[in-house]
């Protein structure tokens, strides 16, 4: 017989992380007033969230990478705008922020949430931060619960 585990949106009793990026905060403030509100609106409380605010996007994974380490938070959201512009920054901060989150994640074994954007425009940034897109910071922190409910069954098992 066949076992699913599937992860549920009860974040009742999680306690999650949020590395939010200060660069482009224009972007990424309305990024984490999503994902809080969604951690509310899934049970979280308030008092259970920690918000670490790094310079930009490369500073990201490292501070993901220690909260997860300290073993205080069920998750890690991160969140920012890589926004494409005219040299190869971009190039380089988005593939290294995203290659360092992934690693946080799997080495501490702790969910460490990708909720960065990367655009070519700046429209692009400001439509998936809660204007035609969507919020991604919304879609970011429900990821988090879903899978830190995951792995607790998981471990329940």
């Amino acid at each position: 017989m066949t076992h699913t585990i599937t992860g549920t949106m009860d974040g009742r009793g999680l306690r999650v992380a949020v590395v939010v990026a200060r660069f482009n905060e224009f972007v990424t403030r309305p990024l984490l007033d999503g994902a809080l509100d969604t951690l509310r609106m899934h049970g979280v409380d308030d008092d259970a969230v920690t918000i670490c605010w790094v310079p930009g996007a490369f500073e990201i994974p490292l501070v993901a990478r220690r909260l997860a380490d300290t073993g205080r938070h069920d998750a890690i959201v991160c969140l920012g705008a890589v926004i494409r512009g005219a040299t190869p920054h971009f190039d380089y901060v988005s593939a290294n922020m995203a290659a360092g989150i992934a690693r946080a994640g799997y080495e501490a074994g702790t969910p460490v949430i990708f909720g960065v954007l990367t655009t070519n425009t700046l429209e692009e940034a400001i439509d998936r931060s809660g204007a035609k897109a969507g919020n991604k910071g919304r879609d970011a922190a429900a990821a988090a619960i879903e899978v830190a409910s995951l792995l607790r069954q998981i471990t329940a098992d």
